[in-house]
């Protein structure tokens, strides 16, 4: 836990914060009352232990301004003047427990693990709560949709290594659902009562990914006011979902990998190392081997995070779940709209499973809520969802690049279409790469990529 000990005696201080660093507690320390509410700006501590008697701001004035603005750590109450009296203030203005000096060290630590194991117990049902609500969502028992061989026999899998530690790869195209895999994975584990933590390796700066999974030290780097914790921390005890591992620079990917062999991560600026526990599941849209054979990707790297793989089928090989998928999101986001649309007509069915899909299930998501804000009647019909066909998505309209020729090849024809997306969504945006990755729900360095493989740069 991250502690603040809050005491104007010097040698208390620092007695306590010997005491408490001792069992592995992260702990800091303030003068008064005022000090210890500027620290706590930062909403970052789990426990404050707060003298009672203090110059500049008493120990209740501080529980009453702390409790005012909603803090959120527990407080222990100390004072070597107690009566029950002082006891029963205390806790009236917010205390979680109070002990009174001369105290032991046993008493403090004591004190300690009640209040760490009550905060445990309380993230750990709210987490629950977040985790039953994220993935089963309406969706069933695992918040998946659809009945298919291909979906079903990835379910299966899921399960099969959900309740052993190792490191699962989900790999698939963008929008088939990674994370909700990722999210099965954790809430059918033993881990399950802890956290789940997802971080798009992709979205975050490289500058400031290294801080973000490891954390770092106060005064590292500018700006760095405070210790902070990364995700590897946050997840201890849990899951930690890493999608988008292919984006990762190579620098990170050596640190990654001893933090997954070692257990243990260093924070930015740090000279030791804290171990952690985490179940790490990582997801791509990239093809990793390709990358490693081309230097993109350590292969040792690949190998640790591949002990288990899981291939997510695209939306176009699980047709026969489109109707079930359509009718979940047309519950979903008709509630949410306040919208009385209640069904899907056939011959809008129809469009839905001749079109291909280069988005998969997220695209399908977003064209019934479109479709939705477009109707005007109960149903959502053929000219609501009609503009699915442009640009060669239909699979009765025209083929991309050369499929008329009659090559059947998933390969290639998946890289014409990606082909022919990215060269549209360039013409639309007048060559603006940022606005085009938007356009293709891609990461600006994942177009790049593609720009080059695919001779679309010149």
């Amino acid at each position: 836990m991250k502690l603040l000990v809050v005491d104007d005696e010097p040698g208390l201080r620092q007695t306590l914060s010997r005491i408490l660093a001792a069992e592995g507690h992260d702990c800091e320390t303030a003068s008064h009352g005022q000090e210890a509410l500027d620290r706590l700006v930062d909403d970052s501590f789990q426990l404050v232990l707060c003298d009672l008697r203090m110059p500049t701001m008493s120990g209740l004035d501080f529980l009453e301004r702390y409790q005012a603005r909603h803090g959120r750590a527990l407080v222990i109450a100390m004072s070597a003047y107690g009566d029950y009296d002082t006891a029963i203030s205390a806790m009236q203005r917010g205390a979680y427990d109070y002990i009174q000096k001369p105290f032991r060290a046993e008493e403090v630590l004591l004190c300690v693990q009640k209040a760490a194991e009550r905060e445990k117990l309380r993230e750990a049902v709210a987490r629950l709560e977040s985790e039953l609500t994220a993935v089963r969502g309406g969706a069933g028992e695992t918040g998946i949709v659809g009945r298919s061989a291909a979906i079903s026999a990835a379910i299966t899998l899921a399960r099969k290594v959900a309740r052993h530690p190792s490191t699962v790869l989900i790999t698939g195209e963008s929008g088939t659902g990674k994370e909700l895999f990722a999210r099965l994975l954790h809430h059918e584990s033993p881990r399950a009562p802890d956290a789940f933590v997802a971080v798009n390796c992709g979205a975050i700066p490289e500058a400031l990914l290294e801080s973000e999974l490891f954390g770092h030290v106060r005064g590292s780097f500018t700006g760095a006011q405070t210790d902070k914790a990364g995700l590897f921390e946050e997840a201890s005890g849990g899951t930690l979902f890493l999608d988008e591992i292919g984006e990762l620079p190579l620098a990170l990917q050596v640190k990654l990998l001893r933090a997954l062999q070692e257990g243990e991560v260093r924070r930015v600026g740090a000279t030791t190392a804290r171990t952690v526990d985490v179940r790490v599941v990582a997801a791509t849209n990239r093809d990793l081997p390709a990358d490693v054979a081309a230097g993109r990707f350590r292969a040792d790297l690949f190998y640790r995070v591949n002990v288990v793989s899981i291939r997510l089928p695209a939306l176009r090989e699980r047709v026969e779940d489109i109707p079930e998928l359509a009718l979940h999101f047309l519950r979903r986001h008709a509630a949410r709209l306040g919208l009385p649309v209640e069904r899907v007509t056939p011959d809008a069915m129809r469009v839905l499973q001749q079109y291909a899909w280069p988005g998969n299930v997220r695209e399908l998501e977003n064209a019934i809520e479109r479709a939705l804000v477009l109707t005007t009647d109960a149903a959502i019909d053929a000219e609501h969802v009609a503009g699915l066909g442009v640009a060669n998505g239909a699979r009765g309209g025209a083929a991309p690049d050369g499929a008329a020729g009659g090559d059947l090849s998933v390969k290639r024809q998946t890289e014409a279409l990606e082909r022919s997306l990215i060269r549209s969504a360039l013409q639309r945006t007048s060559g603006n790469r940022t606005r085009a990755a938007r356009l293709l729900d891609l990461s600006h360095r994942a177009l790049l990529y593609k720009i080059r493989a695919y001779g679309l740069g010149e």
